[in-house]
């Protein structure tokens, strides 16, 4: 039986629990304007804090921006507790479920100083590549993020949404330490890229860790669930958690009740065959 690790460490020493939060259903409806619950989207965030979480995901374009705003009230409300934020750059808002990607030097740099105003931070600990703008050299793109490093207000440079050759090529401009792509139990698209950042010891942050939906009928998913005594949700964070130890999950939930319940993943050690069963699992 593999050894559960509970945290990652990032090649500078940096250690974090490796199951976190994402703000993302903080805002409104399609990612856009506020939340209708603003003090319970900073109450999910000091909660989450309040049990262990030291690794949190933003982005500037929750909102936008208000995903940040709600994170740096929490941050202000737990002044000694110490977290990793990771944030992204590089897509512009134009509407609810509306994402359009903007590499442009300038616009990269603009947003990282609007994360660092609205997180309330002097450095951002990682900052991710929203999305690669295919209209833009790469070189760019990255350059400017490295600058920003180099002036201190960067820590560690991410990818999102990339492919194995993409993240090869931004490894020759800039150290890249983590990868944030979709994976979960059900969608496995990017399993080539896990393996390379496994192999290569770069954090993989799944985006959508949760997509039980169509597996909540699933007799197997059932009864591991209920000889763990949690839900599909949880049993699906614990598959991604021994999946591989470089996977830092980020479930995001506006509720507080929820983000309780996903946290009892950290304490679910799958067997081998549990794991290799909920391995066979396909969306229908």
């Amino acid at each position: 039986m593999r050894f559960l690790e509970k945290t990652f460490s990032f090649d500078d020493g940096v250690t974090v629990n490796r199951l976190g939060y994402g703000t993302m259903q903080l805002p409104g409806k399609g990612v856009w304007g506020p939340s209708l619950e603003p003090q319970n989207a900073v109450k999910v965030i000091t909660t989450v804090l309040d049990h262990g979480v030291d690794f949190i995901d933003t982005a500037d374009a929750y909102g936008p921006l208000f995903a940040n705003l709600y994170l740096k009230k929490a941050l202000q409300q737990r002044p000694d507790t110490k977290v990793m934020i990771a944030t992204k750059v590089g897509f512009t808002r134009q509407g609810p479920n509306k994402w359009i990607p903007n590499g442009r030097p300038e616009y990269l740099r603009q947003q990282v100083e609007l994360n660092l105003f609205s997180l309330g931070l002097d450095h951002i600990d990682l900052l991710q590549l929203h999305r690669i703008d295919p209209t833009v050299p790469l070189e760019e793109q990255l350059g400017v993020l490295r600058d920003m490093q180099k002036e201190g207000k960067i820590k560690h440079i991410g990818l999102s949404q990339v492919k194995v050759e993409q993240i090869k090529e931004a490894q020759k401009i800039v150290p890249i330490v983590s990868v944030q792509n979709r994976y979960n139990l059900i969608d496995r698209t990017d399993e080539d890229v896990l393996n390379y950042a496994e192999q290569n010891h770069l954090a993989f942050i799944p985006w959508f860790p949760l997509a039980t939906g169509k597996l909540a009928n699933d007799k197997r998913l059932q009864q591991i669930a209920a000889k763990y005594k949690v839900g599909p949700a949880q049993i699906a964070l614990a598959w991604l958690l021994k999946r591989s130890k470089v996977i830092l999950p980020i479930p995001g939930t506006k509720s507080v009740a929820h983000a309780l319940e996903n946290l009892k993943a950290r304490d679910i050690e799958l067997s081998d065959q549990e794991f290799d069963d909920l391995s066979e699992l396909k969306a229908e």
